[in-house]
């Protein structure tokens, strides 16, 4: 199978299951299960930390063993297993249980696919990241829209059924031919290979890292209160769906086009544009709670998250070695990913409480820090040339 179309579907089938579960979870344990605000962000905070160390320890260590495909295919079908779990889960132990041990393996196959795709674009099999990873955000889009039909029509009882077709689905497709160097056993490179210290002593990459870890945990509040604020502020239940993918649909634009449109832009130069435009989007949800401009603060999700990402992956594909790369997705998607997600999940649930627009207003004070840093590395690109 052509290389494109084989990592497309990869990012396409997964990011479909993603678009449920990460918009959707923290209500549908609410409105579902009959566990408090409090209790869920409690219960996906744990998660995240469980995700954290997943991704720091046994991604690394797997992406050390076995090939990118069969660490691909391990974490799909337990990440399938787990969510079988929530059937009989009705208490809050057993929720937190279930969400702690599926966060073990289905955010592993975040930074597995983005391991690949480096892979091949490393070997120059894969031309442009970006062209693959809109379907990521396509299958986003997709899955939002038709659960947002289904519950309409059957209610929210769908989020979790849907979520089970979905990662089944996933799981079927991972299985088809990939790409041959996706099957090579990783070899053992002791000239390349070492411990964390010797990774964090690339060139900025802790700076880089700083970066994009404030960056994303900015997006805490979105991920886990945006659906319960667009109840809120009084959204018709059938357009919520859309409004959330109105993020996306400008993910996907910004995909599309960012190898062409950004390939002269420095790693810097993009990371200080993804955090002003971070900024704003968070101080307009804040200062107008409503459902038209939380609506056009959607579309400042290609700045906050698609630019941000696409910033720190072409950092990855440049500066760091090949086998060194699993390590380096370890780190950002523990840190960026998960722990500081996780740290803003419990401070936006806080502010929620007290009025549910604070949420959004909080986050900047990830953004602004991340925006200094980002003009400082910017300076120091610029020193280097």
């Amino acid at each position: 199978m052509n290389t494109h179309r084989w990592m497309s579907i990869q990012f396409f089938t997964f990011y479909v299951t993603w678009g449920i579960f990460l918009p959707y979870w923290t209500g549908w344990l609410v409105d579902v299960k009959g566990v408090t605000v409090a209790e869920a962000s409690l219960i996906m905070s744990l998660g995240l930390v469980a995700r954290g160390l997943s991704t720091l320890f046994v991604f690394p260590y797997l992406s050390g063993k076995f090939s990118s495909k069969a660490v691909l295919n391990m974490a799909g079908i337990a990440t399938l297993l787990s969510i079988l779990g929530y059937i009989p889960a009705n208490s809050f132990m057993s929720l937190l249980v279930v969400t702690l041990l599926i966060h073990l393996f289905y955010p592993t196959l975040m930074p597995a696919l983005d391991n690949a795709a480096t892979v091949l674009v490393q070997s120059r099999q894969l031309r442009e990241y970006g062209r693959s990873r809109q379907w990521g955000s396509i299958g986003f889009i997709v899955s939002g829209i038709l659960l947002t039909v289904f519950t309409g029509i059957y209610g929210d009882n769908m989020i979790l059924w849907g979520l089970l077709l979905t990662t089944a689905i996933a799981v079927g497709l991972a299985f088809i031919r990939a790409p041959r160097v996706l099957s090579e056993k990783p070899k053992a490179d002791k000239a390349e290979k070492g411990g964390w210290l010797k990774l964090l002593r690339i060139k900025n990459l802790p700076l880089v890292l700083m970066i994009v870890i404030l960056l994303q945990a900015a997006h805490a509040s979105y991920y886990n209160y945006g659906y319960l604020f667009l109840q809120e502020i009084d959204t018709p239940k059938y357009l919520i769906g859309v409004i959330i993918n109105i993020a996306v649909i400008a993910e996907i634009v910004f995909f599309a086009i960012a190898d062409r449109k950004f390939e002269r832009f420095s790693v810097g130069s993009l990371l200080a544009i993804a955090s002003l435009g971070s900024t704003i989007r968070w101080i307009l949800v804040f200062a107008f709670p409503n459902v038209i401009m939380f609506s056009i603060a959607q579309l400042l999700h290609s700045f906050s998250f698609a630019m941000g990402h696409y910033a720190f992956m072409k950092y990855l594909i440049k500066f760091i070695p090949s086998t060194q790369v699993a390590k380096a997705q370890g780190l950002y998607s523990a840190f960026a990913l998960s722990w500081s997600t996780a740290v803003f999940t419990i401070f936006g649930g806080y502010l929620y409480e007290i009025k549910p627009q604070y949420a959004f207003l909080g986050m900047v004070v990830c953004t602004i820090p991340s925006m200094l840093l980002a003009l400082y590395y910017r300076k120091r690109e610029q020193q280097d040339v």
